[in-house]
């Protein structure tokens, strides 16, 4: 096991916190297992955190459980691909109508911090961890309670796509990811709602394309 013991004993939120740092930064891939003894063990935790843990994240998508196989990390089928991408879509339009019609100076520069942040990233994973970031701000600014809450309700399921997009390739990633934000950035600074949904749009085919050409390239 990788992980470390959790902090206080008998938390199952804590412990699936763990758990989800632990699938986010590489430690178990997409379909590896989550067995609860060894869990139990490695965090020192009794299993029934650790089975209200997994079942907390079966429920954001991050993990699966089969009678046949017990509980793995969610590996994502063509199906699961396709559908995170149309909503993850459909949502986007909405937020950057917004955040080019009503965001604020501040809000707008959070978002340019965000894009800012990706030049100290020097891993797939954490370069993750900052586009993931870069929609949190985007979503902030445009100041949707309800918009923020259907965001959330996928966000970790689209974090597993973004990981699965870099176990396929990460061949020039980090600067295209770099440079795609940095353009993003722009577009909403200009206020060219058309301009900017084009580019959004072009940078979700960028991950989908390589997601569902199944090729491979070395770093």
């Amino acid at each position: 096991m990788t992980v470390g013991p959790a902090r206080r004993r008998g938390l199952s939120s804590e412990v699936a916190d763990v758990i989800r740092e632990a699938i986010f930064d590489g430690r178990y891939a997409p379909g590896a297992p989550l067995r609860e003894v060894e869990l139990s063990e490695a965090l020192k935790v009794s299993r029934g955190p650790i089975r209200e843990a997994l079942q907390s994240l079966e429920r954001e998508g991050l993990v699966r459980t089969e009678w046949h196989r017990g509980a793995t990390v969610t590996a994502l089928s063509v199906q699961d691909v396709a559908e995170l991408d149309s909503l993850r879509g459909a949502l986007e339009v909405l937020a950057v109508r917004r955040v080019v019609d009503q965001a604020s100076d501040e809000s707008l520069e959070l978002i340019e911090k965000a894009a800012t942040a990706m030049d100290r990233a020097d891993t797939p994973h954490e370069m993750v961890r900052c586009d993931i970031a870069f929609h949190d701000a985007v979503y902030a600014a445009a100041a949707h309670s309800r918009l923020t809450r259907a965001w959330q309700a996928i966000r970790s399921q689209v974090h597993l796509f973004l990981i699965t997009r870099v176990n396929v390739s990460t061949h020039g990633y980090l600067e295209q990811i770099r440079e795609e934000h940095r353009d993003l950035v722009a577009a909403l600074r200009l206020g060219n709602v058309d301009g900017a949904l084009k580019l959004f749009a072009e940078h979700r085919r960028h991950a989908f394309d390589v997601l569902t050409s199944g090729t491979s390239a070395e770093a």
